[in-house]
Protein backbone atom coordinates (compact mmCIF):
# COMPACT_ATOMS: atom_id res chain seq x y z
CA UNK A 1 0.00 0.00 0.00
CA UNK A 2 1.77 3.27 -1.15
CA UNK A 3 2.70 5.92 1.77
CA UNK A 4 0.36 9.37 2.67
CA UNK A 5 2.09 12.40 0.69
CA UNK A 6 4.10 14.59 3.28
CA UNK A 7 2.77 16.73 4.81
CA UNK A 8 -0.82 14.75 5.06
CA UNK A 9 0.81 11.58 6.52
CA UNK A 10 1.45 13.98 9.43
CA UNK A 11 -1.68 13.92 10.31
CA UNK A 12 -2.35 10.67 11.38
CA UNK A 13 -5.69 10.07 13.06
CA UNK A 14 -6.31 13.32 13.65
CA UNK A 15 -9.37 15.40 12.15
CA UNK A 16 -8.96 17.84 9.64
CA UNK A 17 -11.62 20.04 7.11
CA UNK A 18 -10.84 20.65 3.77
CA UNK A 19 -10.70 24.50 2.35
CA UNK A 20 -12.40 25.15 0.34
CA UNK A 21 -14.68 22.59 1.66
CA UNK A 22 -16.58 19.78 -1.02
CA UNK A 23 -20.05 20.62 -2.44
CA UNK A 24 -22.61 18.51 -1.83
CA UNK A 25 -21.02 17.20 1.49
CA UNK A 26 -22.89 18.99 4.78
CA UNK A 27 -20.21 17.86 7.36
CA UNK A 28 -16.82 18.94 5.99
CA UNK A 29 -14.60 17.21 9.20
CA UNK A 30 -12.52 13.94 7.53
CA UNK A 31 -9.95 11.54 8.91
CA UNK A 32 -7.54 9.73 6.75
CA UNK A 33 -8.14 6.15 5.15
CA UNK A 34 -6.05 3.95 2.96
CA UNK A 35 -4.21 5.55 -0.08
CA UNK A 36 -2.65 3.96 -3.71
CA UNK A 37 -0.04 5.32 -5.79
CA UNK A 38 -3.04 7.82 -7.43
CA UNK A 39 -5.13 8.57 -4.76
CA UNK A 40 -5.75 9.12 -0.84
CA UNK A 41 -8.87 7.63 0.81
CA UNK A 42 -11.10 9.95 3.03
CA UNK A 43 -13.76 9.11 6.23
CA UNK A 44 -16.53 11.73 7.24
CA UNK A 45 -15.88 12.01 11.05
CA UNK A 46 -20.00 12.99 10.79
CA UNK A 47 -21.43 10.14 8.32
CA UNK A 48 -18.55 7.59 7.85
CA UNK A 49 -18.81 7.95 4.33
CA UNK A 50 -15.56 7.22 2.37
CA UNK A 51 -14.31 9.51 -0.81
CA UNK A 52 -11.39 9.14 -2.70
CA UNK A 53 -9.61 12.21 -3.51
CA UNK A 54 -6.58 12.43 -6.65
CA UNK A 55 -3.00 12.85 -5.24
CA UNK A 56 -2.73 15.90 -7.53
CA UNK A 57 -5.24 17.90 -6.30
CA UNK A 58 -3.95 18.35 -2.44
CA UNK A 59 -2.24 21.35 -1.09
CA UNK A 60 -0.64 22.37 1.84
CA UNK A 61 -2.09 21.61 5.17
CA UNK A 62 -2.19 24.42 8.01
CA UNK A 63 0.64 24.51 10.51
CA UNK A 64 -1.74 26.13 13.31
CA UNK A 65 -2.27 24.72 16.27
CA UNK A 66 -6.42 23.74 16.99
CA UNK A 67 -8.27 20.69 17.18
CA UNK A 68 -9.17 20.90 13.32
CA UNK A 69 -6.34 20.99 10.45
CA UNK A 70 -6.71 22.69 7.27
CA UNK A 71 -5.95 20.76 4.13
CA UNK A 72 -5.78 22.97 1.26
CA UNK A 73 -7.31 21.79 -2.17
CA UNK A 74 -5.73 22.75 -5.83
CA UNK A 75 -9.43 22.70 -7.12
CA UNK A 76 -12.90 22.96 -6.01
CA UNK A 77 -14.77 20.14 -5.39
CA UNK A 78 -18.21 18.50 -5.86
CA UNK A 79 -19.06 15.39 -4.61
CA UNK A 80 -22.27 13.64 -7.06
CA UNK A 81 -23.66 10.72 -7.54
CA UNK A 82 -21.19 8.44 -5.66
CA UNK A 83 -18.12 10.34 -7.18
CA UNK A 84 -15.94 13.72 -6.33
CA UNK A 85 -15.49 15.92 -9.32
CA UNK A 86 -14.08 19.49 -10.02
CA UNK A 87 -16.91 21.67 -9.13
CA UNK A 88 -17.69 23.31 -12.58
CA UNK A 89 -19.55 26.65 -12.31
CA UNK A 90 -22.58 27.40 -14.54
CA UNK A 91 -22.69 31.32 -14.44
CA UNK A 92 -20.95 32.56 -17.79
CA UNK A 93 -20.20 36.09 -16.88
CA UNK A 94 -20.05 38.75 -19.77
CA UNK A 95 -16.96 40.67 -20.03
CA UNK A 96 -16.98 44.23 -19.39
CA UNK A 97 -15.67 47.22 -21.39
CA UNK A 98 -12.02 48.01 -20.53
CA UNK A 99 -13.16 51.51 -19.91
CA UNK A 100 -15.88 50.32 -17.25
CA UNK A 101 -13.03 48.27 -15.73
CA UNK A 102 -11.39 50.92 -15.80
CA UNK A 103 -13.63 53.16 -13.78
CA UNK A 104 -14.50 50.68 -11.81
CA UNK A 105 -11.27 50.02 -10.53
CA UNK A 106 -10.78 53.95 -9.89
CA UNK A 107 -14.04 54.28 -7.95
CA UNK A 108 -16.22 55.74 -10.24
CA UNK A 109 -19.70 54.92 -10.71
CA UNK A 110 -22.14 57.36 -12.78
CA UNK A 111 -25.02 56.41 -13.93
CA UNK A 112 -25.73 55.00 -17.32
CA UNK A 113 -25.73 57.04 -19.88
CA UNK A 114 -29.58 57.48 -21.58
CA UNK A 115 -29.50 56.15 -25.11
CA UNK A 116 -32.28 57.36 -27.16
CA UNK A 117 -34.32 54.74 -29.41
CA UNK A 118 -35.57 55.19 -32.72
CA UNK A 119 -38.08 53.29 -34.66
CA UNK A 120 -36.70 51.97 -37.98
CA UNK A 121 -38.40 53.21 -40.94
CA UNK A 122 -41.02 51.23 -43.00
CA UNK A 123 -39.53 50.87 -45.71
CA UNK A 124 -36.23 48.62 -43.86
CA UNK A 125 -33.61 47.13 -46.49
CA UNK A 126 -33.62 43.05 -46.82
CA UNK A 127 -29.79 43.51 -46.47
CA UNK A 128 -30.11 44.82 -42.95
CA UNK A 129 -33.06 42.70 -41.75
CA UNK A 130 -30.63 39.74 -42.75
CA UNK A 131 -27.55 41.04 -41.01
CA UNK A 132 -29.95 41.27 -38.54
CA UNK A 133 -30.98 37.42 -38.57
CA UNK A 134 -27.13 36.98 -38.98
CA UNK A 135 -26.34 38.18 -35.53
CA UNK A 136 -29.11 36.64 -33.82
CA UNK A 137 -28.03 32.92 -34.57
CA UNK A 138 -24.13 33.93 -33.71
CA UNK A 139 -25.71 34.50 -30.45
CA UNK A 140 -27.56 31.71 -29.97
CA UNK A 141 -24.87 29.28 -30.97
CA UNK A 142 -22.70 30.33 -28.79
CA UNK A 143 -24.74 30.25 -26.11
CA UNK A 144 -25.47 26.71 -27.32
CA UNK A 145 -21.78 25.88 -27.07
CA UNK A 146 -21.15 27.38 -24.08
CA UNK A 147 -24.02 25.02 -22.67
CA UNK A 148 -22.40 21.36 -24.78
CA UNK A 149 -19.08 22.47 -22.89
CA UNK A 150 -20.57 22.19 -19.40
CA UNK A 151 -22.45 19.04 -19.83
CA UNK A 152 -18.81 17.52 -21.36
CA UNK A 153 -17.33 17.84 -17.94
CA UNK A 154 -15.34 15.51 -16.68
CA UNK A 155 -16.57 12.65 -15.23
CA UNK A 156 -20.05 13.54 -15.86
CA UNK A 157 -22.43 10.37 -16.09
CA UNK A 158 -24.40 11.80 -18.72
CA UNK A 159 -24.10 13.29 -22.20
CA UNK A 160 -21.03 11.95 -25.08
CA UNK A 161 -18.29 10.22 -24.94
CA UNK A 162 -15.25 11.69 -23.03
CA UNK A 163 -12.50 10.41 -23.82
CA UNK A 164 -10.32 7.23 -21.90
CA UNK A 165 -10.37 9.24 -17.73
CA UNK A 166 -6.78 8.28 -16.20
CA UNK A 167 -7.60 9.33 -12.29
CA UNK A 168 -10.73 6.65 -12.26
CA UNK A 169 -12.14 7.24 -8.19
CA UNK A 170 -10.96 3.19 -8.11
CA UNK A 171 -8.57 1.34 -6.05
CA UNK A 172 -7.24 -2.27 -5.52
CA UNK A 173 -9.68 -4.58 -3.51
CA UNK A 174 -12.81 -2.46 -5.00
CA UNK A 175 -15.27 -5.21 -5.72
CA UNK A 176 -18.35 -4.79 -7.94
CA UNK A 177 -20.74 -3.03 -5.45
CA UNK A 178 -17.70 -0.60 -4.51
CA UNK A 179 -17.25 0.22 -8.69
CA UNK A 180 -21.23 0.43 -9.04
CA UNK A 181 -21.36 3.08 -5.94
CA UNK A 182 -18.30 5.09 -7.33
CA UNK A 183 -19.13 4.87 -11.47
CA UNK A 184 -22.60 4.21 -11.24
CA UNK A 185 -24.01 0.81 -13.60
CA UNK A 186 -21.71 0.34 -16.43
CA UNK A 187 -23.43 -0.67 -20.13
CA UNK A 188 -21.94 -4.02 -20.54
CA UNK A 189 -21.19 -7.20 -17.70
CA UNK A 190 -19.23 -9.81 -19.35
CA UNK A 191 -17.08 -13.22 -17.61
CA UNK A 192 -14.15 -13.73 -19.91
CA UNK A 193 -11.17 -15.93 -20.15
CA UNK A 194 -7.69 -15.03 -20.82
CA UNK A 195 -5.81 -17.71 -23.26
CA UNK A 196 -4.05 -19.14 -19.77
CA UNK A 197 -7.33 -20.37 -18.53
CA UNK A 198 -7.98 -17.07 -16.08
CA UNK A 199 -11.30 -15.67 -15.41
CA UNK A 200 -12.14 -12.05 -15.20
CA UNK A 201 -15.25 -9.80 -15.75
CA UNK A 202 -15.75 -6.74 -17.73
CA UNK A 203 -17.54 -3.74 -17.36
CA UNK A 204 -18.08 -1.57 -20.57
CA UNK A 205 -18.23 2.16 -19.49
CA UNK A 206 -18.23 3.34 -23.40
CA UNK A 207 -19.18 7.52 -21.94
CA UNK A 208 -16.22 6.66 -19.97
CA UNK A 209 -13.91 5.41 -22.96
CA UNK A 210 -13.07 2.51 -20.30
CA UNK A 211 -13.66 -1.28 -18.98
CA UNK A 212 -13.62 -1.67 -15.72
CA UNK A 213 -11.62 -5.21 -15.22
CA UNK A 214 -12.11 -7.31 -12.12
CA UNK A 215 -10.24 -10.33 -11.83
CA UNK A 216 -11.66 -13.26 -9.40
CA UNK A 217 -13.54 -17.26 -10.00
CA UNK A 218 -16.63 -15.77 -9.02
CA UNK A 219 -18.52 -12.65 -8.26
CA UNK A 220 -17.95 -12.66 -4.76
CA UNK A 221 -14.60 -12.59 -4.73
CA UNK A 222 -13.47 -10.25 -8.01
CA UNK A 223 -11.25 -7.09 -7.01
CA UNK A 224 -10.30 -4.29 -9.24
CA UNK A 225 -7.68 -5.44 -11.86
CA UNK A 226 -7.44 -1.96 -13.93
CA UNK A 227 -9.07 -0.45 -16.54
CA UNK A 228 -8.23 -0.32 -20.14
CA UNK A 229 -8.98 1.51 -22.95
CA UNK A 230 -11.21 0.91 -26.15
CA UNK A 231 -8.11 0.54 -28.39
CA UNK A 232 -6.61 -2.02 -25.97
CA UNK A 233 -4.18 0.99 -23.88
CA UNK A 234 -3.59 0.26 -20.09
CA UNK A 235 -5.49 3.47 -18.10
CA UNK A 236 -5.06 1.83 -14.37
CA UNK A 237 -3.34 -1.33 -13.83
CA UNK A 238 -4.18 -2.96 -9.85
CA UNK A 239 -2.41 -6.23 -11.45
CA UNK A 240 -0.49 -5.39 -14.36
CA UNK A 241 -0.15 -8.54 -15.60
CA UNK A 242 -3.47 -9.97 -15.93
CA UNK A 243 -4.27 -6.81 -18.19
CA UNK A 244 -1.33 -7.08 -19.52
CA UNK A 245 -2.60 -10.49 -20.73
CA UNK A 246 -5.60 -9.47 -21.72
CA UNK A 247 -4.88 -6.57 -23.86
CA UNK A 248 -1.83 -8.98 -25.88
CA UNK A 249 -5.29 -11.64 -26.28
CA UNK A 250 -7.87 -8.80 -27.64
CA UNK A 251 -4.07 -7.62 -30.05
CA UNK A 252 -4.04 -10.87 -31.79
CA UNK A 253 -8.01 -10.96 -32.55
Amino acid sequence: MPLLPAPLGELGRRRFAFYPAIKGVEHNEWILGRASWSEVQVINASSAEELWIPRRLLGEVSRADGPVAIVGLLKELEYKQGVVLPHARRVIEMPRAVNDSLRAAAGHQHPAPVVAIRAEPLGDSRARRVLRGSVALGILACVAAGFLVRDLHVGTQAGPWIGPQRDLPLAQGDDYAAVIRKLGQPSSDRWLHTPNGDQYRRLGYPRRGVAVILAGPNPDSARYAGAVASDGRIIQAAAPDLLEEITAAAGRR
